[in-house]
């Protein structure tokens, strides 16, 4: 009778731990990603702040149909102008974040990305969630951002609300 023969261990790759990112590398990201943001919102912003500023100024110098018109049309463009900001800043945010670079530009900068709950990458549709569950974050004193730096995986409310991790890379 032949000894029972026991087949070698096969040593199966560990995938190389998860490094979730920390409150203060977050923190920095975002405001990295705010001036930039600011920057763009103060190209469209501006123009519209000029032309109330001109509207206004139109109407107080001159009391008629068409400086109350002057007024209205600088207000409606004043009210595209923070719709423009409003909407570039979540397609920022949802789209740079849904990508393949899983990263807005402050993220890259500072080597994290933001994954699903598996590692994967996000969908648009998760990133836009993520992206307005920030203003949930942010109602209570941000309180909700500041759970970055104590829940056991890094996560603040949003990321909680969303299912997402943000990683180092």
């Amino acid at each position: 009778m032949q000894p029972l023969q026991v087949p070698p261990q096969v040593a199966v790759p560990q995938p190389p731990p998860v490094r979730f990112a920390g409150f203060w590398r977050r923190f920095v990201a975002h405001i990295i990603d705010q001036i930039i943001v600011g920057i763009a919102a103060f190209v469209v912003f501006i123009p519209g702040l000029a032309l109330l500023g001109v509207g206004i100024g139109a109407g107080i110098m001159e009391e008629s149909e068409s400086a109350i018109g002057l007024i209205l049309a600088a207000i409606a463009a004043y009210l595209v102008a923070i719709v423009l900001i409003v909407v570039g800043q979540w397609l920022y945010f949802a789209l740079m974040e849904s990508s393949s670079k899983q990263a807005t530009v402050g993220k890259m900068a500072l080597g994290i990305v933001v994954t699903d709950l598996s590692g994967n990458r996000i969908s648009f549709g998760r990133a836009t969630g993520r992206y307005f569950g920030k203003i949930v974050s942010g109602m209570i004193l941000c309180i909700g951002y500041f759970m970055a730096g104590f829940t056991e995986r890094k996560q603040a409310l949003h990321d909680i609300m969303s299912s997402c991790l943000v990683v180092l890379r």
